[in-house]
């Protein structure tokens, strides 16, 4: 507590108006944030924005948090126990923390397990940290994994460059070119192929403005290569998908979305680009002539994910609870799934194209296949939010045919799973992980799975065993992990404006 005791509790309106500003920008509330900067007089205050870091008010007022849980949890006698986590809803009504004192000092309430598993999934469990979890602590912290786990720093690459956080990356299928996409308006491609210094071209994300080009300011919140590894492709809260030469040349802009994209995606032969837009519509684009060859407007609200099923169709997901199945030249989806109870964030379709599987803020991940109305599988362990999902690149049809198809959902509890898809059954609960989990990537041979959280770490674990193999602890939360074509290197983007590279070659 004495920590917290030490933030002196004086600040003024301007301070706070000035980090709900911050908040509704970096939230993508644009028109919010426009109009309450102008009626807060934003402009007027003192404050040198350029110093205050992203996310500052949910920082802040998660330290608070902690600070009300951790009064709830120290008793008169200044001896600590355990207790369930606090809602913020709850921590800000006084009633409830009172009775929560009360109900924690009589000793009563012991921590509880999660329903739907034993503690040893739940993270907050003491067992799942013990046997070597990974220092929760600041940036570059030594972890307590066994030092052969850890990943020395001399095969680490750090990619200093952007000036905010990095929310996605991609490596080039043909060459060591790592794509990244930050909130700083440009998208970067670092060249690897060398071995010495990387070298880095700058992709300026520009909107023309009285005849001028400017920077939109608006966060890059998508890349996707082609096959040939000959374009990249960008999506943009400004509304815009763009078309890139490796050599950082801009080739085509796409406008047709109205307001920020969410995902992009090109199909397997690289004739068309799929995008989602915050609009509620998918779009269909040629890439040749960068014109809109099909807008489908199925969803209520805003798409926030897109998947080709084949070189012409595509499934979308969105925060209308729904899924579509679209076939380009078909004016109604040919296949919808109804089922999840929350927003759907993540669709993807195993390499054979045969199901689709989904993860949703219900909790749940669903597979589904075009021959039925309901969910194949209905999988339900995490006990929070599931952000995203992968299948291995294993199983029929695939390069590793002998291996077993294997699902991955990594969630806000901490957690990664591992699901055998035919049986329906969780394999492995991966729980080293101490923050949420936002990102992972199987390796191209199906082995090795890498997972990437906001707490700073990356993990890499053998998908056979569960075994943790591989740690690195970075400086700022992980959003995104991917693996190089030859599978011997992880690229990683973090918060914090870093991208890393780890070399896993012995």
């Amino acid at each position: 507590i004495h920590f917290y005791k030490r933030v002196t509790m004086s600040f003024s309106s301007d301070e706070v108006n000035f980090l709900v500003y911050r908040y509704l920008q970096e939230s993508g509330f644009t028109h919010s944030a426009f109009v309450f900067g102008a009626e807060s007089l934003i402009a007027q205050s003192n404050i040198n924005g350029a110093l205050v870091p992203p996310c500052a008010l949910t920082s802040i007022i998660q330290k608070g948090l902690m600070y009300v849980e951790a009064e709830i949890s120290t008793g008169e006698d200044g001896t600590e126990r355990l207790i369930d986590t606090l809602s913020l809803i709850d921590a800000v009504m006084p009633d409830v923390v009172t009775s929560r004192k009360q109900v924690d000092s009589s000793g009563k309430a012991p921590i509880k397990a999660e329903p739907g598993g034993s503690s040893m999934d739940s993270p907050s469990a003491p067992n799942a940290v013990e046997g070597g979890g990974v220092g929760g602590g600041g940036g570059g912290d030594p972890m307590d994994v066994d030092s052969a786990i850890e990943i020395p720093v001399e095969k680490s690459t750090v990619l200093k460059g952007h000036d905010s956080e990095v929310f996605i990356c991609a490596w080039n299928p043909k060459q060591d070119l790592l794509a990244s996409g930050s909130g700083d308006s440009t998208a970067r491609i670092w060249n690897l192929t060398q071995g010495g210094e990387a070298t880095v071209e700058v992709l300026k994300h520009c909107i023309k403005m009285e005849g001028k080009e400017v920077p939109s300011n608006k966060d890059v919140t998508s890349l996707d290569w082609n096959c040939h590894g000959n374009l990249l492709a960008t999506g943009s809260y400004d509304g815009y998908a763009r078309i890139w030469s490796t050599s950082g040349k801009l080739e085509k802009t796409l406008g047709q979305h109205k307001g920020p994209i969410f995902a992009l995606k090109w199909n397997k032969t690289g004739n068309f680009i799929l995008s989602a837009g915050v609009d509620r519509t998918t779009i269909i684009w040629d890439a040749a002539t960068g014109n809109c060859k099909q807008q489908f407007a199925f969803h209520s609200a805003p798409a926030l994910d897109v998947d080709w099923k084949s070189e012409e169709s595509f499934a979308s997901c969105s925060t209308d609870k729904q899924i579509h199945v679209c076939q380009l030249n078909q004016d109604r989806p040919i296949k919808s799934f109804q089922g999840h109870t929350n927003e759907v964030n993540a669709i993807k379709w195993d390499p054979q194209g045969k199901f689709l599987a989904s993860c949703s803020d219900d909790m749940t991940l669903k597979v589904w296949t075009m021959d039925r109305d309901n969910c194949v599988h209905d999988l339900q362990a995490h006990q929070k939010e599931i952000y995203t999902i992968k299948w291995s690149p294993t199983g029929p049809g695939t390069n590793n045919p002998n291996m077993n198809l294997v699902l991955a959902s990594a969630s806000f509890d901490s957690t990664v799973r591992l699901w055998d898809v035919e049986r329906g059954t969780c394999v492995h609960t991966l729980t080293r992980h101490k923050e949420p989990v936002y990102s992972v990537a199987f390796s191209p041979d199906g082995k090795f799975l890498a997972s990437g959280s906001f707490d700073k770490c990356v993990h890499i674990w053998s998908t056979q065993s569960g075994q943790l193999i591989h740690s690195y602890k970075g400086t700022g939360g992980i959003f995104e992990v991917c693996w190089n074509s030859r599978g011997d290197k992880v690229g990683a983007s973090a918060s914090d404006g870093t991208v890393f590279v780890l070399d896993l070659r012995k």
